[in-house]
Parts: structure tokens; C-alpha cells; sequence
């Protein structure tokens, strides 16, 4: 595998009773890109992300993230292993702050283990104050930082957005994932989130990107896969996806 690839996803399957979900679904990740997963509804994009990701066992594929394989069983190992989402239903704990919120992502790479919380031993609380630390320097990054110590159900819409995926970021992720970042989002919303995603990307992390926004997954995205039924149909740029007649047919129907 190529040293910069980041995540390389190669015959995933997944079957629910009497429907396959997916099959035979591929993807290649490299450094430092922002790549798109898109097709119709009930394409199995969710599906994809969620078996990426551990919350879903897949029946069959081989799964490599920074070169080494890894098994997508849960998702706290797959956080671990390096990679963090968002979820399309924002998932935060509303009644704590967003400071804290932050840290509980943080806690993924702590060292001190049950004994020294029960106890507080110093190297707890060194190591707590950092992550503190750590989270207010992310809220910063993602630009609410004035809402750190504010509890999460109190932020609006699109700063519960940006909460989570400080959240992400937290762990320290070598691909951070994000399920429809902009759902539910205005069009003011929608331009500060692309800045985000473009910033992150910049400063050398690597995204892979659900979004039913098609013009938002073109306009920030190097490559895009797309799926239907389940399969992978095309792959590519976003110029060359928007060209490809199987994608065309896809979302508006051979009869277009």
C-alpha cells in the first residue's frame, strides 16, 4: 500500500435479513485529502460509513488505516485505531459543557488509567488539566471557543455541529469521519462549515464525507465515490463523477 494512504477499504459486504446492504464496496483514502461518499437515498452510504466505523460488523472485506489492518468490531476500537466521526443526529451530551463534551473525546488517548482517577495521583491531574487545555484550544479552532464552559443543549444548531466534530479531532484522528455535517443547516451555516472542513484539510488531517449537499461535496472534495443499491458505480473527481452517465442516471433516472 501506498505510504500516504490513509485508509484502504477493499470487498466490504453487509447483509440485513433478506437485503444486502452492500456489496463488494471499495474505497482509497489518501494524506491530507477530503474525499465524498454520495448516491440517492438508500444508496447505502450510511451503511458504508457505519461498518467503516464499527458500528456495523461487516460479513466480508479487509480494512487498513495508516497501512495496518484493522477490525471494524466497535467503535471505541476504531477509535482508537484512528478514527473518529460525527453522526448525522447529533450525538453530544447535552447537559455537559462543551468543554467537557470535548474532553470525554480526549479521554481516547489518556494514559492514567482507572486507579490514578479513583485516586486523583498527581500525573491525573496533570494529565486532566492538559486535556483541558487541549479542548479549549479546539473549541477555539473550530470557532467557539466563547461557548466552552456554556452547557451543550444551550449552543445553536450549527455550534453543536462544530462541538462535535472538536469532539473528533480530539482523539487525535488519522481520518476524521463526517456524517452530513451540513443536515439541518442554513446557508450562512453551511458557508462556515465549508471553511472549517477546508481548514482542517489544510493543516494536514484527512476527511471522508457523507453529505446529501452535492454542490457542498463538490466544492470541497478531491475525489468522490459514488454508490447505489449498494455498489459502487463511480469514482473519481467531482468533474469527472458529474460527467459519468451511470451517476447521471442515478439521480435522475433513465428517462432524464
Amino acid at each position: 500500500m501506498n505510504s500516504n494512504t490513509i485508509l484502504k477499504v477493499q470487498g466490504a459486504s453487509k447483509r440485513f435479513g433478506g437485503v444486502q446492504a452492500l456489496s463488494d464496496v471499495g474505497i482509497t483514502i489518501e494524506k491530507g485529502q477530503v474525499v465524498g461518499l454520495i448516491g440517492p437515498n438508500g444508496a447505502g452510504k450510511t451503511t458504508f460509513f457505519n461498518v467503516i466505523t464499527g458500528l456495523y460488523v461487516p460479513d466480508t472485506g479487509s480494512f487498513e488505516l495508516g497501512g495496518t489492518a484493522y477490525k471494524p468490531a466497535a467503535v471505541h476500537l476504531v477509535a482508537k485505531a484512528g478514527i473518529a466521526r460525527t453522526f448525522q443526529n447529533i450525538r453530544l451530551f447535552p447537559e455537559m459543557t462543551a468543554v467537557e463534551n470535548v474532553m470525554v473525546g480526549r479521554h481516547v488517548r489518556t494514559h492514567s488509567g482507572l486507579l490514578g482517577a479513583v485516586f486523583r495521583t498527581p500525573a491525573f491531574k496533570a494529565e486532566e488539566k492538559a486535556i483541558e487545555a487541549r479542548a479549549r484550544e479546539l473549541l477555539d479552532y473550530v470557532g467557539i471557543g466563547r461557548h466552552a464552559d456554556f452547557r451543550a443543549r444551550t449552543l445553536s444548531y450549527g455550534d453543536q455541529r462544530r462541538l462535535e466534530i472538536a469532539r473528533a479531532l480530539a482523539t487525535d484522528p488519522q481520518l476524521i469521519a463526517l456524517d452530513e455535517p451540513a443536515a439541518g443547516m442554513n446557508q450562512t451555516e453551511k458557508v462556515v462549515l465549508r471553511e472549517l472542513i477546508d481548514r482542517i484539510r489544510k493543516d494536514g488531517r484527512t476527511i471522508l464525507l457523507i453529505e446529501h449537499d452535492v454542490k457542498l461535496v463538490m466544492g470541497l472534495c478531491d475525489r468522490v465515490t459514488v454508490l447505489d443499491y449498494g455498489k459502487p458505480i463511480a469514482e473519481g473527481t467531482p468533474a469527472e463523477v458529474q460527467r459519468n452517465p451511470k451517476v447521471i442516471e442515478a439521480y435522475l433516472g433513465a428517462g432524464h
